[in-house]
């Protein structure tokens, strides 16, 4: 008769086996060092273009039409005539409300390589513009009209002395831009405009200013 093996005390040894494994891996970790957390690595990268890249940028805007000024003004234009060898004088008239557009700014595609200067370790960047200028000026064909024409007995009616008003009325309305201080008041909207762009490159101190 085979001798009958004890197989409940196999498994309590077992069971006791596990057990002592799962001790000793505890122990372990509890001697191991605790790792810090490390901080999420940041994705944020912060570019500053050259100079090569911000002068293109700017003269990408081309002429910077920075300013434009809506004036009137009445154009009182009379030729005298002399008729009968000098007997009777006369005249032709007109008279013209006249109103325009003048506009003025920077043409930028006059800003060479030596007009911007740029650090890029510092941020930092300067900017010479060229001089404001009045690109043009365009009468309003609503709000321009005559208001009189008069041609007197035995006057010769011109028929170029509406259109002659009319050139006269735009050049004394550029001159009167030009008093009130319009290519001052470009230059300083072109400042700001620039500055606004360079500063959206990535630079933080930007000085803008005008060549004259």
């Amino acid at each position: 008769m085979s001798e009958r093996r004890p197989y409940w005390l196999l498994g309590v040894g077992a069971a006791v086996l596990g057990a002592g494994v799962l001790l000793g891996m505890v122990v372990a970790a509890l001697r191991e060092p605790m790792l810090p957390s490390l901080p999420p690595l940041s994705s944020s990268v912060t570019v500053v273009r050259p100079t090569s890249s911000v002068l293109e940028k700017i003269q990408d805007m081309k002429r910077l039409e920075s300013v434009s000024f809506h004036m009137e003004r009445v154009i009182d234009l009379t030729e005298k005539q002399s008729q009968l060898f000098g007997l009777i004088e006369t005249e032709d008239a007109i008279l013209l409300v006249a109103a325009a557009e003048v506009r003025a700014g920077v043409d930028l595609a006059k800003l060479g390589p030596g007009d911007v200067k740029v650090d890029i370790e510092r941020r930092t960047a300067s900017v010479t513009l060229p001089p404001g200028e009045i690109f043009g000026s365009a009468l309003d064909g609503e709000r321009t009209y005559v208001h009189t024409r008069k041609t007197g007995v035995l006057a010769r009616r011109r028929e170029n002395l509406e259109t002659r008003a009319r050139q006269e009325a735009e050049r004394t309305l550029l001159e009167a831009a030009r008093e009130a201080g319009i290519v001052a008041r470009a230059e300083e909207n072109a400042i700001r405009t620039v500055g606004e762009l360079v500063r959206s490159l990535g630079y933080e101190r930007v000085d803008v200013t005008v060549r004259h």
